[in-house]
């Protein structure tokens, strides 16, 4: 599927873009970058490039801006970007919340969010976690009580990754008591510079700040800016868990493993691990593919699949990089060692969390069961 002539062209056509047009402090930035969610300092200045071509956005359709590809263009694209070392642009706002707003957002949603988003204009943290509700998302409890054409919210949302840098939220809040748990909640598109917003830092094991807690009291929002009806956003929320989850985990991983294969020529233990990785990606990115196709199962079966294979493989490679950071080889004279090698630890210690957020690979597993098993 991959080797067809238009593919081809396709991606000679991509590797041509990126070797004439992407910065070597970029690169430089995303080889030095310890998580997944790599600074805006270093990825906005990418998405603005990638922009000015129309390629910001390759999941959106074209009739928002997007390039209009279908998902073996896709895929290649996000494969010749990691064998460029090019930085991951933050999901939050091209792919989580702007397929939701494209799906339940009114037309004046769309043409005042979408451009911001696709511009880098407008740069989005996810408000899900609470401090009693992380896996269990039901359970959250920040309230948002009706207040004339407004909702006033109390309360916090924990985990929040680069809310530090962002100017607009999207977010789970509970707008009703009544009924099970899922009943009572609204999904609302939110300004972080509303008053009454407080943004904590928290310091991960790696010593990075990339999550915080963010208070709200007495914060006011626009009712307008609800995504869907009222007590309905559960619905919502289930639509953007499936781009959060079903992401493309092979490409990334295989441009990683080939930048540190280059650092196992005179080790032969290590050559055969990162080999035997390899082969694992291969399956992976088989069955990444298979889920393009939609053969085989569901959408939300394939997305928990997935979501548990990427983030698992990662961690093994993590703990792979780190063996191939400790040989003795790798220090230069000055004994630095290369970019990919420098932060390994700070990458391991990262994506731990991995597995974690996006909703535990174990509550993955029983998501599996139950499609699977009934």
């Amino acid at each position: 599927m991959l080797n067809d002539p238009a593919f081809t062209a396709f991606r000679d056509e991509v590797r041509t873009f990126l070797a004439a047009h992407l910065p070597d402090d970029i690169q430089r930035g995303a080889a030095r970058a310890t998580s997944v969610f790599v600074d805006p300092a270093i990825t906005l200045p990418w998405q603005r490039i990638l922009h000015a071509k129309g390629w910001a956005a390759p999941d959106w359709p074209a009739e928002f801006g997007g390039p209009g590809w279908n998902e073996i263009e896709r895929y290649i694209f996000a494969a010749e970007c990691a064998r460029a070392g090019a930085p991951n642009l933050a999901p939050m706002g091209l792919k989580m919340v702007a397929p939701v707003i494209m799906h339940y957002g009114s037309p004046e949603q769309r043409a005042h969010y979408l451009p911001r988003i696709l511009s880098g204009e407008d740069y989005w943290c996810q408000g899900f976690s609470e401090p009693g509700a992380g896996s269990d998302l039901a359970a959250l409890q920040l309230r948002a009580v009706p207040d004339g054409a407004d909702y006033v919210l109390n309360g916090s949302k924990i985990w929040t990754t680069h809310a530090h840098f962002a100017n607009r939220m999207f977010a789970l809040v509970r707008t009703s008591n009544e009924g099970k748990p899922q009943a009572g909640i609204s999904f609302l598109l939110l300004d972080m510079d509303a008053p009454g917003i407080t943004v904590e830092p928290i310091r991960t094991l790696a010593g990075d700040h990339e999550f915080n807690q963010v208070f709200f009291d007495d914060v006011r929002v626009p009712q307008a800016n609800r995504l869907g009806r009222e007590n309905e956003g559960w619905s919502v929320a289930k639509h953007l868990l499936t781009f959060e989850r079903g992401g493309k985990y092979a490409p990334g991983l295989i441009g990683r493993l080939e930048r540190l294969r280059k650092q196992t020529e005179i080790d032969a233990v290590l050559r055969a691990q990162v080999d035997r990785e390899a082969i694992n990606l291969q399956a992976l990115q088989a069955l990444e593919l298979k889920a393009m196709r939609g053969v085989g199962g569901s959408s939300a079966l394939y997305a928990s699949a997935l979501k548990i294979l990427g983030t698992e493989t990662a961690q093994r490679i993590d703990a792979l990089a780190c063996e191939i950071a400790g040989h003795p080889a790798w220090a230069d004279a000055d004994g630095q060692a290369p970019d990919e090698l420098a932060v390994v630890v700070p990458r391991y210690l990262n994506d731990r969390a991995a597995s974690i957020y996006a909703g535990s690979n174990e509550i993955q597993r029983d998501l599996i069961a139950r499609l699977l098993l009934g």
